[in-house]
């Protein structure tokens, strides 16, 4: 591709992320989240607050990424003009497109984390396999691998739980990685790791094969929002029964709350019928009544997160041969991935967290479908 044909490229990657991710109507979504947040009583319920700065700095994040692929490409179509009247050289226009390509590829890389876990922290759990010392020296320079990793884009490590193993190296070990989208970058690690090497805990230096297998899943917030569509709500009153208590049998105390219930993942639809008869005042029982309405959503929501828990857990392959998603063989000065068959001679700049480009080579290829 001639310089000319590259800067085209670019400017129409740059076009493209700018419809995908819709930037001048996030703009327009900041501006007035903006306004809400200098309003006196923004913080009068801290927890919304710290939920919508959030969302804020999330959305501002994808706007500055793509400022900076726009200033990037500006600076680029000036240097190209200058070169077109001889007021600058072709050196100056490709050391500017050595700029900009990588900005535009880590925009078009994150654009394709938009799976509903993606944007979560991650829990990253490794454990030996089959080779003994040996698997157990692999986990731990695995562990030391993701480490590296993570401190290379800012992520925050805090290991959770940790099993020495026998001799050297680890049995186990289940780290949080937390940063914006490690587990959408990390989910690409999960998988059986294979190792071939000449042990330094084999006395006859034979080259052995050992593994390790890692996993990573969502850490999933806290809290779960709960919004109740008011529309869909309707009330019947009806007089409690019971034995005695006049009040009760004469008053229409007794509440019936219907609400039609859409499923946001399958889209189907049903009535939630909820009675309460707790209290001789309507008011409490109608409270009574939309607490456990919530309650019942907070718990459909909890179960589908459990379920796509399970779904990531379920893909999860056995420690064996002919399973590895990844192979590093040292003598031969290579890193390879089975899915994807991108391949690297820099086994040292992998084992010290350079595993970008098999992060990249793997979301280009299967992101988009997940």
């Amino acid at each position: 591709m001639t310089t000319v044909e590259t800067i085209k490229d670019l400017f129409t990657r740059r076009d493209a992320l700018r419809r995908f991710l819709k930037i001048d109507d996030l703009t327009a979504q900041v501006n007035e989240e903006e306004k809400k947040t200098e309003s006196p009583d923004f913080w009068d319920d801290p927890k919304e607050a710290q939920k919508a700065m959030k969302t804020l700095q999330s959305k501002k994040s994808w706007i500055n990424a793509f400022r900076e692929v726009d200033n990037s490409c500006g600076d680029l179509q000036v240097l190209a003009d200058f070169f077109d009247s001889g007021d600058a050289t072709e050196e100056e226009v490709i050391e500017q497109i050595a700029i900009t390509q990588p900005l535009v590829e880590a925009l078009e890389l994150k654009n394709m984390l938009q799976g509903e876990s993606d944007r979560f922290d991650a829990v990253l759990s490794i454990n030996a396999g089959a080779g003994g010392v040996e698997a157990q020296d692999w986990a731990e320079m695995l562990m030391r691998m993701y480490i590296r990793y993570a401190e290379t884009h800012n992520y925050r490590v805090a290991i959770s739980n940790s099993l020495d193993g026998e001799g050297a190296g680890i049995k186990s070990v289940t780290m949080q990685i937390e940063g914006e989208f490690a587990f959408g970058y990390l989910k690409s690690e999960t998988g059986v790791h294979r190792l071939v090497r000449v042990s330094p805990f084999n006395a006859q230096g034979k080259r052995m094969t050992s593994f390790a297998s890692v996993s990573v899943t969502p850490l999933v917030d806290d809290t779960i929002e709960v919004v109740v569509d008011m529309s869909r709500l309707s009330w019947d009153t009806f007089r409690s029964g019971g034995a005695g208590g006049q009040n009760v049998n004469k008053v229409e105390s007794g509440v019936r709350l219907r609400y039609q219930y859409k499923d946001p993942y399958t889209g189907e639809e049903e009535e939630i019928l909820i009675e309460n008869t707790e209290t001789r005042d309507q008011p409490k029982n109608k409270e009574n009544a939309m607490r456990l309405l919530r309650s019942q959503l907070y718990e459909r929501e909890l179960r589908h997160r459990m379920e796509e828990q399970a779904k990531i857990k379920a893909s999860q392959k056995k420690i064996e041969w002919g399973s590895q998603i990844r192979s590093y063989v040292f003598d031969d000065r290579r890193v390879k991935d089975h899915r994807t068959n991108y391949q690297t001679g820099d086994v040292t700049g992998v084992m010290d967290g350079k595993i970008d480009n098999f992060i990249k080579a793997y979301l280009m290829q299967f992101g988009g479908a997940e």
